[in-house]
């Protein structure tokens, strides 16, 4: 069987190709991102390029975060085209309760100013009592959402205290959201926690704005 990434390396000595491949299995298969100061081929401009078509082979693309470490994530066409997907959609009873910990553990602590507005990481824990509090799933449901969810890398369980029972956080997957993906998922949390808000109505706008330039060009 040859290798899809014979065509990319060839050029590269032994050493070189090992780099490529050692940084592109860190960005794919860590759970966090890798600090580039570990990868010369993430260090290196031109090494990271080859990092990057490789992974382009798979639909895949590097993801910076915090400006010195990286992963890799969806590009956004081949994102959007999974998403018509069903089988590559969560269930709605997971994407429900995601949401719920997307707006207690994001949304809420980033409108009073405790988040930075492009994080998606957060230290602030949606407690198991409020997700039963707010949504109508039985426990046994709720439970075996959760854990779907933790299993996939959607969400963390964590403490927040010695004394506190913690509770639930983005998972590590939310590193692996491009700037434009983030930026959809910022949209699309304001329209579910304030759907009247005067923000959601200028998002509605905005994307109407977009749809009607996109219907003129075709």
């Amino acid at each position: 069987m040859s290798d899809p990434f014979d065509g990319l390396l060839r050029s590269y000595d032994e050493r070189r190709r090992a780099e490529l491949v050692a940084a592109y299995m860190a960005v794919e298969h860590a759970a966090e991102p890798v600090p580039e100061v570990r990868f010369a081929a993430l260090r290196e401009p031109a090494l990271r390029r080859t990092v990057e078509e490789m992974l382009a082979l798979g639909g895949r693309t590097l993801v910076r975060h915090e400006q010195t470490s990286w992963t890799s994530g969806y590009r956004d066409d081949v994102a959007a085209e999974l998403a018509k997907d069903p089988e590559c959609v969560p269930p709605v009873r997971e994407r429900a309760v995601l949401t719920l910990v997307l707006i207690h553990s994001v949304a809420i602590p980033r409108a009073a100013g405790q988040l930075a507005d492009d994080t998606w990481l957060s230290p602030h824990p949606t407690p198991l009592d409020e997700l039963r509090r707010r949504t109508q799933l039985p426990v046994g449901e709720l439970d075996s959402a959760l854990r779907r969810l933790r299993l996939a890398g959607l969400v963390s369980q964590v403490k927040a205290g010695a004394d506190d029972a913690g509770g639930f956080v983005p998972g590590p997957q939310f590193h692996r959201l491009t700037v434009a993906a983030r930026r959809r998922l910022q949209e699309e949390l304001i329209l579910a926690a304030g759907p009247d808000s005067p923000l959601a109505a200028a998002i509605r706008a905005r994307r109407r704005g977009r749809e009607r330039e996109q219907g003129e060009s075709a």
